[in-house]
């Protein structure tokens, strides 16, 4: 196993003394590992508040937790997309960290983390997650999250190395503009999206990942979440790239409907007759619904700019990561 880091360089926590610090964690089943994860954390960021969200567990997380010191609510709705909805809109910060309550996470990155984004005025800082033991990260989730975030570099433009990392850091004014529409585990996903799609100052970090502690069990399911995330980046891109999806569909239903048109026009010019009717029909039906499919991109991608638009001018309702602390 890893040897855990445990002390925060302290020149880091200096830099961002008087900025009100956040550690916002969801937990389910985390029995095990909670304690760790509260301590650690409170050690790496003495100035911050630790905040953990249980959804609906059913061993001692919650008094584990409280034990520890940290600040525990509950969000009844199941799914980490429903926790990490309600930890944005309940609780008020400068700096956001979002960490999940399993200790594989470094705590002692958390002060680098927020040093970069305080110092290069970013919106959201990603752990990128280096895993030195083996038993830390299956291959099947080493593979899918590479799949993922190659579809999503694609689609959206380039990405993170590790696109569904669950140790991010964020200024409040990500948190407080982002419209989070996730239930699951798919958040990472919507969060990395988000940001590409406004151009928002992002950046990722290299940090240890660990394996599981003992007693501890993982609630990922590779298949069925891999699916919901590629669920969600279809939902994603249909919504944020209606123009080129419903135009790709217009050309493919265009160029199927010329093939079948074509054999029947050389024919009409040969013969002046038209033999093949419901063809011909076909063959209409076809190029108006391209047509159609087109219009209707054209509609939603000025639909879509219209949210984009109204993102932007809430995110830019508040102000630059330390602008608070320079200001207040």
């Amino acid at each position: 196993m890893a040897k855990r880091a445990s002390k925060p360089a302290a020149h880091h926590s200096a830099r961002f003394e008087g900025t009100k610090v956040a550690v916002l964690v969801p937990c389910y089943n985390e029995e095990a590992a909670i304690a760790k994860v509260v301590r650690d954390f409170r050690a790496a960021l003495p100035q911050a508040s630790v905040f953990v969200y249980d959804n609906n567990s059913t061993d001692r997380t919650v008094a584990v937790a409280r034990a520890a010191g940290a600040e525990v609510y509950e969000e009844k709705h199941q799914g980490k997309g429903f926790v990490v909805r309600r930890m944005f809109t309940d609780v008020e910060a400068d700096i956001y960290v979002l960490v999940d309550g399993d200790a594989t996470y470094d705590a002692a990155s958390a002060p680098k983390m927020i040093a970069r984004l305080l110092e290069d005025r970013l919106d959201m800082v990603v752990a990128n997650r280096m895993h030195r033991d083996q038993s830390a990260f299956r291959a099947g989730h080493v593979a899918g999250n590479r799949l993922l975030t190659g579809f999503v570099a694609a689609v959206f433009g380039p990405s993170f190395n590790d696109m569904l990392s669950g140790y991010r850091v964020f200024s409040r004014r990500f948190v407080k503009s982002f419209p989070l529409l996730s239930s699951g585990f798919e958040i990472e996903t919507e969060l990395t999206i988000h940001a590409l799609e406004l151009g928002l100052a992002v950046a990722e970090i290299d940090t240890p990942y660990y394996p599981r502690l003992k007693g501890s069990a993982s609630k990922l399911n590779t298949w069925r979440d891999g699916l919901r995330i590629l669920g969600t980046i279809a939902k994603l891109y249909r919504a944020e790239r209606p123009l080129s999806l419903f135009g790709a569909v217009g050309i493919a239903l265009g160029i199927a409907s010329l093939g079948f048109a074509v054999p029947i026009f050389i024919t009409y010019f040969e013969t002046g007759l038209v033999p093949r009717l419901p063809t011909a029909v076909l063959s209409t039906g076809l190029m108006l619904l391209a047509f159609l499919s087109i219009a209707v991109g054209l509609i939603l991608d000025t639909v879509t700019r219209g949210r984009r638009e109204a993102k932007l001018f809430a995110y830019l309702l508040h102000r630059a990561p330390g602008e608070e602390r320079r200001r207040g």
